[in-house]
């Protein structure tokens, strides 16, 4: 099992046709992925092609959906418009809607979560490098890469990861596959002050994924959002956690890299994060190079598989 996504879900990708989204469809088709329509508004009617893939592209998400059975969405559309790309997915009652946009405007975002309260769509991100989970082929292949995430690192097992930073959860997933354990999801939310999908979301799919037997989560300075998912975890998570906040010396009051890494009115910091990590029972790495390695002994595993 998986969370999320696995082999046999079907996506789209509106942004098809740019640079930026045509580059990360090729090497989702590459690796394996169900990937069966594009969307671009003026371009229906147009095939994208790929190493003998044929993916037909369509005016909007909802045609898209409907002539093809995609039920998520991977956004690649420039950041003034992204916003309402997001509300399409949602109009067109995708399940899941990930926004890979950097840069849209707060307040965009703010009005789009707002729109979506009562909807059946997810929204993972936005700013947020998607979501991978590796398939049983060579490699890895066959399973579901969203977004821009290199696929050859993943490895099919049994850990999940969760981060707000992109090049951290890859930095995760590369040491776990060097060390023998694979993944079964790899959920990039994004660092945004306004987002879709929470820590606590996630870590409590990840709980009642019969596959998944441990967790790696990665957090940053901003916000509440590891605090809040390291309680839900101490009352109700048994699964061995490791985890890692980044941004330990920043200033406060100084923004570091992603819009919501900002520590302000003594909250946020990562000496809270951490306390509340390790008064739930979760181990904490002291640098980013020990993430796998502090599960490993948390979970009383070995460093090589």
């Amino acid at each position: 099992m998986a969370i999320l996504v696995d082999s046999n879900t079907r996506i789209l990708v509106q942004g098809i046709t740019g640079d930026f989204g045509s580059r990360h469809a090729k090497l989702s088709l590459d690796y394996g992925t169900q990937l069966v329509a594009g969307v671009t508004p003026g371009k229906g009617g147009q095939v994208f092609e790929h190493n003998g893939h044929k993916v037909p592209v369509f005016d909007t998400v909802a045609e898209a959906a409907k002539q093809t059975g995609a039920t998520v969405s991977v956004i690649f559309v420039p950041p003034p418009f992204a916003a309402d790309a997001i509300l399409e997915s949602v109009d067109a009652q995708l399940d899941l809607a990930v926004a890979i946009t950097e840069g849209i405007p707060v307040n965009d975002m703010v009005r789009a979560k707002a729109a979506m309260v009562g909807s059946k769509t997810r929204l993972i991100g936005p700013n947020c490098p998607g979501l991978v989970t590796p398939g049983t082929g060579k490699d890895s292949h066959g399973g579901c890469r969203i977004g821009i995430a290199p696929g050859y690192i993943h490895k099919r097992g049994n850990v999940g990861v969760v981060s707000r930073s992109g090049t951290l959860t890859y930095e995760a997933v590369w040491q776990l596959t060097s060390r023998g354990y694979g993944q079964t999801t790899c959920v990039g939310i994004g660092g945004d002050p306004v987002n879709g999908t929470s820590h606590l979301d996630v870590m409590k799919m990840f709980n009642e994924d019969p596959e998944t037997e441990a967790i790696i989560m990665i957090g940053e300075i901003g916000g509440e959002a590891e605090e809040q998912a390291a309680a839900w975890v101490k009352a109700n998570c048994k699964k061995p956690i490791a985890a890692f906040i980044a941004g330990a010396s920043a200033p406060p009051g100084r923004r570091m890299g992603h819009a919501g890494a900002i520590v302000s009115g003594g909250k946020g910091t990562a000496a809270a994060k951490i306390a509340a990590l390790k008064d739930a029972g979760i181990a904490v790495a002291e640098t980013p190079s020990a993430m796998a390695d502090t599960l490993l002994r948390h979970w009383g595993k070995s460093a090589t598989a």
